[in-house]
């Protein structure tokens, strides 16, 4: 989701975190849409990881807007 549609914050109000979905909606309103470079990176990160990666660093983590 990060890939394809991070710029509207799906991959955050997916795994629960709604203030890191509206936190990257207004970054990408805000930088005219070059917030979503940043989306693509973070997406292709979160395939490279493994199951136990991804849990520790955004499912468990308690910030609300996990980016790198």
């Amino acid at each position: 989701m990060a890939i394809f549609l991070g710029g509207l914050g799906l991959q955050y109000f997916c795994m629960g975190k709604t203030t890191g979905g509206i936190i990257c909606i207004v970054l990408n309103l805000v930088t005219c849409g070059a917030w979503g470079i940043v989306n693509l990176i973070q997406g292709i990160m979160m395939l490279t990881m493994t199951d136990q990666e991804f849990m520790a660093k955004y499912q468990c983590n308690p910030k609300e807007f996990p980016v790198f």
